[in-house]
């Protein structure tokens, strides 16, 4: 009798002392890219951070980049792989959170301005001027590579804004659907994250007799994970250290080709900065 006493003691104490994390993890990140490329990505990083974490974690796609903003915010994620500009604004809404990882390319990234073959745009090193009074269409209204730095580019050198310089101004939503616009001839010139590109080059999927890059911008800081402030303390002291240390340890070939990404490396606010900057000068940030 004392034995059992002693075992349902052990038990109930057990109980009391584990981990305060037994819930789902979850988290999100902007759709940059269609569907099915997004879930082939986050399903495989879910299962990683599974194992890793010690605690089950769950991605939930969302259909833009602002519902990934309104995610964070509300706490339905603790972790996003956001784009800067989409980074800086859900830090800003949530007391503390933390840039924790970015792709080590992230850290010098770049746009291509793709065209048409019909328009005669040839690739150059300096800022195709000569596509003025074209239709040119931007990825998402809040992306940082398909809208934030290509705008920025744009009213520095014509010293207006696009709709002022473009006969027809667009946003396709993501890279993908940037490329086939371009390539369609729907859009005689877009803007595209060259991480997409060079990645849809590789599989086949781009006709570079219909479409081709005219220029490329100057490198800038792009995609990180963020994870919301209050994550230690609603899964246990340490948490987050144990989140950035299991994206900084991701080395998995099958799992970094889905980015595609060679290595993540540590990430903080102040490496977007000029995000920050960029952001306020075209009235994107506050």
């Amino acid at each position: 009798m004392n034995f059992v006493k002693t075992l349902a003691t052990a038990a109930l104490i057990a109980s009391l002392s584990a981990p305060a994390f037994a819930e789902t993890f979850t988290f999100t990140a902007i759709p940059d890219q269609d569907d099915s490329a997004l879930k082939a990505r986050f399903g495989k990083i879910a299962n990683y951070l599974t194992k890793e974490l010690g605690v089950e974690v769950k991605y939930i796609p969302v259909k833009s980049y602002s519902a990934a903003v309104t995610a964070f915010r509300n706490n339905q994620v603790q972790l996003a792989w956001f784009g800067g500009l989409s980074g800086v604004r859900a830090r800003n809404l949530v007391k503390g959170s933390q840039a924790i990882a970015q792709g080590a390319e992230d850290k010098a990234f770049k746009t291509y301005f793709i065209a048409h073959t019909s328009t005669g745009l040839k690739k150059s090193s300096s800022f195709p001027k000569s596509m003025a009074g074209k239709t040119f269409t931007f990825g998402s209204k809040g992306s940082t590579s398909g809208r934030l730095m290509p705008e920025f580019h744009i009213r520095k050198n014509f010293k207006k804004k696009p709709k002022n310089v473009f006969s027809r101004v667009g946003f396709s939503g993501d890279h993908s659907r940037t490329i086939a616009l371009v390539q369609s001839g729907a859009f005689q010139i877009g803007a595209v994250n060259f991480a997409v590109w060079d990645k849809e080059l590789k599989t086949g999927k781009i006709d570079t007799s219909k479409v081709s890059i005219i220029w490329t911008t100057p490198d800038y800081p792009d995609y990180n994970w963020s994870i919301r402030g209050d994550a230690d303390k609603r899964y246990g002291g340490g948490f987050i250290g144990k989140v950035k240390k299991a994206l900084l340890n991701m080395n998995d070939p099958n799992l970094l080709k889905q980015f595609p990404r060679n290595s993540f490396i540590a990430a903080s606010n102040d490496d977007y900065a000029p995000i920050v900057s960029v952001g306020k000068e075209i009235g994107l940030l506050e």
